[in-house]
């Protein structure tokens, strides 16, 4: 493929290895990259970048796949290389179902489907240009003319000839390997959203890169030509505009008392949901539908695809699925399942942000439920049900999903009130810049990309040098945390809202598992914001209080055909002096669900009121006896 000239000039005074690109090694910048590759392959700068933006916001991610194996500014697929290693996020020997009334579930997928096409587009960006897929994957330059190149090709298999932005929308809708005609137009219909409005900001990299706004008329009516399926909604519960599809989860009986894959329910009617679980799935989004359609497996309500923003449906909101390892967490929330499958991948697509937002926006608005990290959660964020579960719970999403990101395109920024007098901080670090030096991606002990992340990392003292924090549930032997990958011990994340304890400097000490743990929070620099709320503190005269990780009710509430439920405290103290951010105040439920046939399944509640607390990295609970609740602010 000939280069322009606009090209080989850039290439001629840049280095553009991906993983730390500075502008004295790029002198004619970013811009100039895409300007030189639209311009090489006839496609419309504007829809170049707009593309680009949809995929990875323009950033490079230090070379480090997604985690649906996407490489570089343009997501260009490489599933074999990005799959070199085993998966890491899971984790654990968490139960999904988390009901301890009930055998565990210790169930494992098989090896993922890496065949779709949609997961090898470097193959044919190399076919197109010339250039190997190593270089494709590393080489930012490259890989932008990677995009721009399939952007041509898609535009010339339509047939279609016209140089205004608007001409390319069938293009742009193939781009993202949506196979239906919902989602393709959906991921699409972002894109031109995005060329109409702009977008202007500096990448992972320290490249600025705009796109002037620009008003443009997409030909939607090219997407007819695509051959695409239509999307059948069926009976999914989504907004519109969103590209979302029913493929119902079996609800199975197989003998002996036993059934699968998740329990029937009349949610909100006979339970508030309160919780949104944010999760990634561990495996592609195939295998990610074989696994939910198999009655022994277990279940979550809605799949999120990463290349093209897809959502698929497969339990009823009102039905309880066993996603979150915490029975209580289960019957009061619904789970979403984010495509992540890359053992090395580090980030989430743009298109899937949105997605994701979108959904999450319309099933917060009909369940009322409050659009804060009290209750949209990751499932790092759910407690162990007792003491023996606490170890095995799993991380995901990990810590670098974009939280902050998520919660702008939600509506819901997060945002600091008043000064250190407010009592509260919210956890808010610069997400391109805060580079925790976490372990283990690829190989225990062995540093991980340097990249952006949402996690602030705790010290027992406010120096860089002091221990980290312990965590006494994932060390029993009282061992400091460390920074291996998935080891929080010692590590908060972006959203969270903490009790402040002290400040020394340009230290700030928050109450964390029963401790101090301190934090750089420069002012000129913050790493957390200033907040107000309430706290939940120990009552006068007690010198310490149990921690729960689920709000059981008393065993005077439980009618004779339900077996009563341990209140088991677990292995956390809270004590007396400290304080913790309030997120909710609930009542104490348990949902009786341990037989196919439904006629018996009983929600039991109880006189017993708890408080939600941010107690550690993960929520807990507390009896709402135990606590005086007061307004943050200090004196």
């Amino acid at each position: 493929m000939r280069r322009s000239a606009a090209l080989a000039a850039v290439l001629a005074t840049a280095s553009f290895a991906v993983g730390g690109v500075d502008a004295a090694a790029e002198p004619q910048g970013r811009q100039a990259v895409y300007a030189a590759a639209a311009a090489e392959f006839g496609v419309p700068e504007s829809v170049l970048l707009a593309v680009s933006y949809l995929e990875s916001r323009w950033n490079t991610n230090s070379g480090t796949p997604s985690t649906a194996a996407g490489y570089g500014p343009m997501h260009l697929t490489d599933v074999v290389e990005a799959n070199a290693g085993g998966s890491h996020h899971d984790e654990g020997t968490e139960d999904p179902r988390g009901d301890t009334a009930r055998p565990a579930l210790r169930p494992r997928p098989g090896a993922p489907d890496l065949s779709s096409p949609a997961l090898r587009t470097v193959e044919l960006a190399s076919e197109l240009t010339g250039v190997d897929s190593a270089r494709l994957r590393s080489d930012v330059a490259q890989n932008i003319r990677g995009g721009a190149a399939l952007l041509a090709h898609h535009q010339r298999a339509l047939g279609v000839h016209g140089t205004d932005a608007g001409d390319w929308y069938g293009a742009v809708a193939r781009y993202s390997g949506a196979g239906d005609t919902a989602t393709a137009a959906a991921f699409a219909d972002e894109v031109f959203a995005t060329v109409a409005a702009g977008a202007d900001r500096v990448t992972d990299d320290g490249q600025r890169v705009r796109l002037v706004p620009q008003a443009v008329t997409p030909d939607t009516a090219q997407l007819r030509r695509l051959g695409l399926r239509e999307t059948e909604r069926g009976e999914a519960e989504c907004p519109r505009g969103l590209g979302c599809e029913w493929l119902p989860a079996p609800y199975e009986e197989f003998g002996e008392g036993d059934y699968g894959n998740h329990d029937k329910a009349n949610r909100p009617h006979t339970q508030k949901i309160d919780y949104i679980v944010i999760h990634d799935t561990e495996t592609t989004w195939q295998t990610t539908l074989d696994l939910v359609s198999d009655p022994t497996y277990v279940s979550w309500q809605y799949t999120l695809r990463s290349a093209d923003g897809h959502v698929a449906q497969h339990v009823k909101a009102k039905d309880v699925a066993w996603q979150a390892g915490n029975w209580y967490i289960n019957s009061k929330s619904i789970g979403l399942e984010h495509e992540g499958f890359a053992a090395q991948g580090t980030w989430y697509t743009e298109a899937m942000y949105r997605s994701s937002a979108k959904l999450v926006r319309y099933l917060a608005a009909k369940h009322h439920i409050p659009l804060d990290r009290a209750h949209i959660i990751g499932h790092d964020n759910v407690p162990g049900t007792i003491p023996s579960t606490v170890r095995g719970m799993h991380w995901d999403p990990g810590p670098y999903w974009d939280w902050a990101h998520y919660f702008e395109l939600l509506g819901a920024p997060f945002r600091g009130v008043g000064t250190p007098r407010a009592g509260l901080v919210t956890i808010r670090p610069d997400f391109d810049t805060n580079r925790p030096a976490f372990t283990g991606c690829d190989a225990a002990g062995q540093p991980c990309p340097s990249r952006g992340s949402t996690s602030v990392i705790l010290h027992t003292e406010p120096r860089p040098d002091a221990p980290l924090l312990t965590d006494i549930g994932l060390r029993p032997d009282g061992s400091p945390g460390t920074m291996h990958i998935s080891d929080h011990s010692s590590r908060v994340e972006t959203g969270q809202r903490y009790a402040l304890a002290e400040r020394r400097g340009d230290w700030t000490a928050i109450w964390y598992l029963g401790q101090k743990g301190w934090f750089h929070n420069p002012s000129r620099a913050p790493t957390a914001v200033w907040s107000f709320g309430l706290v939940a503190t120990p009552k006068r005269g007690l010198a310490s209080i149990p921690v729960y990780g689920r709000a059981y009710p008393e065993a005077a509430a439980y009618p004779e055909h339900v077996p009563v439920q341990a209140v088991t405290p677990l292995q956390y103290t809270l004590a007396a002096g400290q304080r913790y951010a309030v997120g909710l105040v609930t009542g104490s439920e348990y949902y009786w669900a341990v037989t196919y046939d439904t006629t018996n399944h009983t929600v039991v509640r109880g006189k017993t009121k708890y408080v939600q607390i941010q107690f550690g990295h993960r929520i807990a609970f507390v009896n709402a006896a135990d606590v005086d609740l007061r307004p943050s602010a200090l004196p």
